[in-house]
């Protein structure tokens, strides 16, 4: 996410890093590669130009001048300056109005509404304990009805039928009726798009807002747009009062341009950010911790909530109750380990909310890591209970069966093996109270199971 952006931005200040005091001249040629970056991430220009002026204008000043780590204090101005460029703060949905509370999805087509519409009903509903309706008012295309009603049913929310030849208004209205009789707390409704704005779509959207009146509309826009994003949000914005934008497709967009203009040019807070294609992948949008990604500092925050939604606690707590009492860690431990990381996502998306993970992510540019993981787990559900439990007795012959089972070559079983050792190290060591030794031994080292093959 934004991987173009943060290495044109982590240049310009690894330039400055290790200043004993930075120059006008040092800070002049730092605003204009700041101003190159920008623009080759597709920001919008006015948004440009008022970045780099506010990093230039603070930077020049005595905040920066009389610091003792100029370089530093450079990097949190530009922290700040980006924090404040994607909105400041965290904006969530107002979900305290009369219930159903209505969210009116609007968008191009294309955009990603349908699937959108899905991920937050699934949000709502597992994360914040609401009970659900989402209903279809594009009466265009028969194929996007039917794939709200699958994706409704994926993600065990009330779909709300409707059909080509309807009235969107009609659709609606019944919607909310039948929302308010079985006392949801939340409607979504999704809304028919084009490919570019025109005056029908928008008399549309503006007489389905007036009628419903929801407490949330959302314009939901392909962030690879770049700034083409913001525009048409400010269009849509133009016609109807938006609420908040949610950004689509994140995970492919390298450059960022949507993300640092949509807020300036509209208006509108970013309240979401579509992170992939899994009905489980979106985020809530947090500036300060997105300036923090884009700059390569990391997302702690984020990893730690991301993980705490998606690790079995179960099996973690008898984990840790097994290392207590010094049982050996063994491949069926490992195997766990292996299967929850899964559950976690891709590596990548992990890595990126590391500090330093971009480093990471360069070692692991040509590695299939989820490939990896699926062969790892492979590979010890071709062993037997015993073997699982003594690695130990795993040689020659029982190597080749394994490998055999699992259609994998004999020396990545033995690759997984020393992997495994590896990891039952810091496990000891983790055990034995070697936190510390053991995080100072990973420095540099790629995550278990995730080595490229040799």
């Amino acid at each position: 996410m934004f991987e173009s952006l943060s290495q044109r931005l982590s240049g310009v200040l690894d330039a400055l890093r290790g200043q004993g005091r930075l120059t006008e001249d040092q800070v002049n040629t730092a605003s204009r590669e700041l101003r190159m970056a920008l623009l080759e991430a597709d920001v919008a220009l006015p948004v440009v130009r008022q970045f780099v002026e506010q990093v230039k204008t603070r930077a020049l000043g005595a905040e920066v001048t009389q610091s003792l780590s100029p370089g530093q204090q450079f990097l949190k101005i530009v922290q700040q300056a980006l924090t404040e460029t994607l909105g400041g703060t965290t904006e969530p949905l107002n979900l305290r109005a009369q219930p159903p509370v209505v969210i009116l999805m609007a968008g191009l087509q294309g955009s990603g509404k349908t699937t959108t519409t899905g991920k937050l009903a699934r949000r709502l509903k597992e994360q914040d304990n609401k009970k659900v309706m989402v209903v279809s008012c594009d009466v265009y295309r028969p194929a996007a009805i039917e794939q709200l009603r699958i994706v409704a049913g994926q993600v065990g929310v009330e779909c709300f039928p409707s059909a080509v030849g309807e009235q969107p208004g009609v659709i609606a209205g019944a919607a909310l009726a039948e929302a308010r009789r079985q006392y949801m707390d939340v409607l979504i409704i999704d809304t028919a798009g084009r490919t570019t704005v025109d005056a029908e779509m928008m008399a549309e959207i503006s007489a389905l807002h007036a009628l419903v009146k929801p407490t949330e509309t959302l314009f939901v826009v392909d962030s690879m747009t770049g700034q083409d994003a913001a525009n048409t949000a400010k269009a849509f914005a133009e016609a109807v009062p938006l609420t908040g934008v949610v950004l689509t497709k994140v995970d492919g967009d390298a450059r960022g341009g949507a993300a640092l203009s949509v807020r300036q040019v509209t208006g509108r807070p970013i309240k979401f950010l579509g992170v992939g294609e899994k009905s489980d992948k979106l985020e809530v949008f947090h500036p300060d911790r997105i300036a923090n990604r884009i700059l390569g500092q990391g997302d702690m925050l984020s990893l730690i909530e991301e993980t705490s939604r998606k690790v079995d606690q179960d099996k973690a707590a008898k984990l840790a109750e097994k290392l207590k009492k010094n049982k050996r860690f063994d491949l069926a431990d490992f195997r766990d380990q292996m299967e929850q990381m899964e559950n976690l996502g891709s590596i990548d998306s992990l890595l990126e909310k590391l500090p330093g993970g971009a480093q990471m992510q360069a070692q692991l540019k040509n590695v299939d890591t989820g490939k990896q993981v699926r062969r790892t787990i492979a590979i010890i559900n071709s062993m037997t209970p015993q073997e699982r439990r003594f690695p130990d007795l795993i040689k020659a012959s029982r190597k080749r069966r394994i490998a055999a089972g699992s259609g994998v070559e004999v020396q990545q079983v033995n690759q997984l093996l020393r992997q495994f050792e590896s990891t039952r190290d810091m496990m000891k060591k983790v055990a034995g109270g070697g936190m510390a030794k053991m995080m100072r031994g990973l420095a540099g080292r790629l995550p278990p199971g995730m080595m490229p093959r040799r």
